[in-house]
């Protein structure tokens, strides 16, 4: 169980660094480079793809804490 466990929590890491770097910042970042950031946004919270980016990312970094728990406790 604890094999299957830390492999999961290598490929939510994994997951969770790349969904990190998709997010434009300052400099628009590696998100630039997939035409995530591109465009001007409206003041309310951007695209739809930004909005699913930062749902997708609070649910893999919610999932990685959840494991890194378990992992724990085993």
């Amino acid at each position: 169980m604890a094999v299957i466990l830390g492999v999961v929590q290598v490929g939510l890491s994994v997951v969770l660094i790349f969904l990190v770097l998709m997010h434009s910042g300052k400099d628009a970042g590696l998100s630039g480079a997939f035409g995530v950031g591109s465009g001007g946004s409206s003041v309310g919270g951007g695209s739809l793809v930004e909005r699913n980016l930062n749902i997708w990312t609070v649910v893999v970094a919610i999932a990685f804490v959840v494991n890194t728990i378990v992992l724990l406790k085993l």
